[in-house]
């Protein structure tokens, strides 16, 4: 269970003003809803902080959607959603967007003409300028992928799906700062990890690692026979399926390396001279590239089986291998209770979880219904301090609800000070899961301030970009029936005689947001 610092049982008010394209389609499983289970009941009491550790943060319409459909049906709605249809003005938004009107090839393509057409200016000014054009271009890509994919954390109904978007975001993590893998960026998600976010991990899997923004961010388009490169096979088998100490050796990692030669990223509109015996292998699918021609066709052995030299069929066995392996079960399942539910999982629901998925084959919906049916989930008391992440959401949905916010930057801003930006681990192994890696004093402040500027209405989400600079008038109101009826319910004396010294409807907004409940799910 989450424990408060010590730290934390400052008065609120004190502390406050102290602080300023897929190799594989879906398997039709993966499509098919499987018949209704049964669901443990939800006692009235469990049903507010249920619904906030099932969801990116309750909000007045998530807990009438709950209340309306009642406990199973909605678990099952979010397990097996729907299409997402998204509030129209956040749909707006994201149509707008230059990675929603472009595909990612030509996207690409031209980029890459304006990067060769700066780099070949002959006059310093010029040449600087143009470079600035092409970075500043990368980086509006970038800004727009972050911007969808909180105004779908924020406002979709399938709030399962967000979240396990961006859990397999951030378990199959990339960094933006490599090459040109902001222009990358959205078409990685949109095309890699939402369709099989909630579907069997073997698709995921497949998706991932023919991606082109993967292959680039672990060099694997430098992975070629006589020059072999094992960045992408140590992470596939060590943070992507298997996990440390599964028993895989370093011949393991050598030998899905030589399967990984020849898969690679092709950027232009020519495909390479080939022999003709090596024309009906090669595969070329928008950028991802596999060329015969720097595959290593000689027989290979992983974990202990051998794989028949074949071209891009070796992948696909070795990943069939990989991801039908136990440990990978045990790894997977273990990250997303630590995800969902506690740092310190129970080992029974892990085992029990594992074995769903060795079972169903992967099937990540119907180990998160393992999950989300038993008894630890379904408790009243909080069981996880919330990630940066998690509380700018929760705090924005809490705030306005369905009022779509018109700026995503102060969002953005928020995640890059307390360290957690979208895209933007350093490292391939992704944000860490634990609280302690988010509980720190400075972390506190930062929240602190932006509960602040949340609760007085002028965070700037509502302020329109451009010259003009207009800013909508956007109070927020916490004070409403979803408080009184739920969230009261859950406050400590402390925190309630904090919210009663308040002045103003904004200092008490600011409180509430503040508040050690408002830190943990």
């Amino acid at each position: 269970m989450f424990r408060a610092e010590p730290w934390l049982a400052l008065t609120l008010a004190g502390a406050l003003c102290g602080c300023a394209d897929s190799a594989r389609a879906p398997t039709p499983a993966a499509l098919a809803v499987p018949a209704a289970a049964a669901v443990p009941a939800l006692a009235p009491a469990a049903a507010y902080p249920v619904l906030n550790r099932l969801s990116w943060g309750a909000s007045t319409s998530s807990m009438a959607a709950l209340s309306a459909q009642g406990w199973p049906a909605y678990l099952r709605g979010q397990l097996y959603p729907a299409p997402l249809r998204l509030n129209p003005e956040a749909q707006r938004q994201i149509d707008a967007m230059r990675i929603a009107k472009t595909p990612v090839l030509p996207l690409v393509q031209a980029l890459e003409q304006q990067r060769k057409e700066a780099d070949a200016q002959t006059n310093d000014d010029a040449k600087k300028a143009a470079q600035q054009a092409y970075q500043q271009a990368l980086n509006a890509l970038q800004r727009e992928a972050s911007s969808r994919h909180l105004l779908r954390a924020l406002y979709s109904p399938n709030q399962v799906q967000e979240q396990m978007v961006w859990f397999w975001l951030n378990h199959f993590s990339v960094h933006q700062g490599k090459g040109n893998l902001r222009a990358l960026l959205g078409d990685y998600e949109e095309s890699a990890i939402r369709p099989y976010a909630l579907g069997h991990f073997r698709d995921l899997l497949g998706a991932v690692a023919l991606h082109p923004a993967m292959l680039r961010y672990l060099d694997n388009e430098q992975n070629a026979l006589g020059h072999l490169n094992e960045n992408f096979a140590r992470e596939l088998m060590e943070l992507h399926t298997l996990g440390v100490g599964a028993g895989y050796s370093q011949n393991d990692v050598q030998e899905l390396a030589r399967v990984l030669t020849g898969v690679g990223i092709n950027q232009g509109t020519a495909q390479p001279g080939l022999k003709k015996e090596w024309q009906p292998l090669y595969v070329r699918r928008g950028l991802f590239e596999f060329n015969p021609a720097r595959h290593d066709f000689a027989a290979k052995t992983l974990l202990g089986k051998p794989i028949r030299g074949q071209g891009l069929g070796e992948l696909d066995e070795a990943l069939d291998r990989l991801a039908n392996h136990p440990a990978t079960a045990r790894f997977v399942c273990t990250k997303l209770a630590r995800f969902w539910l506690a740092d310190e999982v129970p080992p029974g629901l892990v085992q029990g979880m594992a074995a769903v998925f060795e079972r169903s084959h992967g099937d990540i919906a119907a180990v998160l219904e393992r999950l989300f049916s038993a008894p630890e989930f379904l408790v009243a008391t909080p069981r996880k301090f919330k990630d940066p992440m998690r509380y700018v959401v929760s705090a924005v949905r809490l705030a306005y609800d369905q009022k779509v916010v018109l700026n995503t930057g102060p969002m953005l801003n928020w995640l890059n000070r307390m360290g957690e930006p979208l895209y933007g681990r350093l490292t391939p192994d992704g944000y860490p899961l634990d609280s302690s890696a988010w509980a720190s004093p400075g972390q506190m402040a930062t929240r602190f301030e932006i509960a602040k500027a949340i609760g007085s209405g002028s965070a700037g989400l509502f302020k329109v970009d451009g010259p003009q600079g207009q800013e909508r008038a956007a109070f927020p109101q916490l004070a409403n029936a979803l408080y009184y009826q739920s969230i009261a319910k859950t406050l400590a004396p402390a925190t309630v005689q904090a919210l009663d010294q308040a002045v103003s409807p904004q200092e008490w907004n600011s409180f509430l947001l503040s508040a050690p409940e408002m830190m943990s799910r």
